[in-house]
């Protein structure tokens, strides 16, 4: 592990030692799984992590977090939200992610004020600055802080530190919530994203990796890694793909040639990031 990594690690914890309490934003994904990781490290019970449940929140990365909680002796809790009842959510314009981080950080802060705990941290780290994040807007008007990415820690450096720590899914995909996968100006519903969660658990159970199901009404839009292009369209394997998605409710089936890629559903949006 290169010195640089090491000072960035060590700019992180001494960020969280200056920190009396905190409540960390977590998901079980890679990210805010580490930060809960070395909060814990630093902070012990007086870090407390937070995992958000929702319909657009897989049952997959609940597993996850409940799993790696256990496993490292987290503080953790299970709060509901209550996004999809925002009418400006499901109606899905640009900003959805702004209106679902606003009703996540306003629970935890409301939770951090009734318990007496100094900040609320996400786990965006330095990779995230350029990309298109709504979402970041709702974590300054709540002060939110950003551990990872105050440290410069990258997701490469995040995935190095995870996996010396022994934390089990170091090498996870980049996800995000099922509603990423419904396009801008389509409703957000329970019954697209139940459609959506389904059919990434049938590919998941046939193998593939890396992998995201776009909803289109009708259509189910598959991207995967490239690696996995060539299995996925084995007569074979697409009939089975095919007969599965058709079974939980799409009319037609379709795997996109470009493979997957963050935020597709951005290209054709005139976007800058906030």
């Amino acid at each position: 592990m290169s010195n640089t990594l090491r000072e960035r690690e060590a700019a992180l914890l001494e960020q969280l030692r200056g920190l009396p309490s905190l409540i960390v934003a977590y998901s079980g994904g890679v990210d805010s799984a580490y930060l809960a990781y070395s909060a814990t490290r630093v902070l012990g019970p007086q870090a407390l992590c937070v995992t958000a449940d929702s319909a657009s929140y897989p049952e997959r990365h609940r597993a996850m977090a409940l799993e790696t909680a256990q496993r490292f002796a987290f503080r953790h809790e299970v709060i509901g939200t209550a996004e999809l009842d925002n009418p400006a959510y499901r109606a899905n314009n640009t900003d959805r992610c702004y209106h679902c981080k606003h009703e996540l950080y306003s629970r935890l802060s409301a939770l951090a004020d009734e318990r007496g705990f100094a900040a609320v941290a996400d786990g965006n780290n330095a990779d995230d600055r350029g990309d298109y994040r709504p979402g970041r807007r709702a974590a300054r008007e709540f002060g939110v802080v950003s551990p990872l990415d105050a440290a410069g820690l990258t997701k490469d450096d995040i995935r190095e530190l995870s996996h010396e720590a022994g934390l089990p899914y170091w090498d996870e995909p980049a996800s995000a919530c099922l509603s990423s996968r419904v396009p801008y100006f389509s409703e957000v519903t329970e019954e697209k994203l139940k459609a959506i969660e389904q059919s990434e658990q049938v590919l998941r159970t046939m193998g593939f990796r890396v992998l995201r199901v776009r909803h289109h009404g009708e259509v189910a839009r598959i991207e995967l890694g490239r690696d996995e292009l060539t299995r996925a369209i084995e007569p074979s394997i697409a009939d089975e793909i095919d007969r599965k998605l058709r079974a939980i409710g799409f009319k037609f089936v379709t795997i996109d040639l470009k493979g997957y890629r963050l935020g597709s559903l951005n290209e054709g949006l005139k976007l800058r990031a906030v």
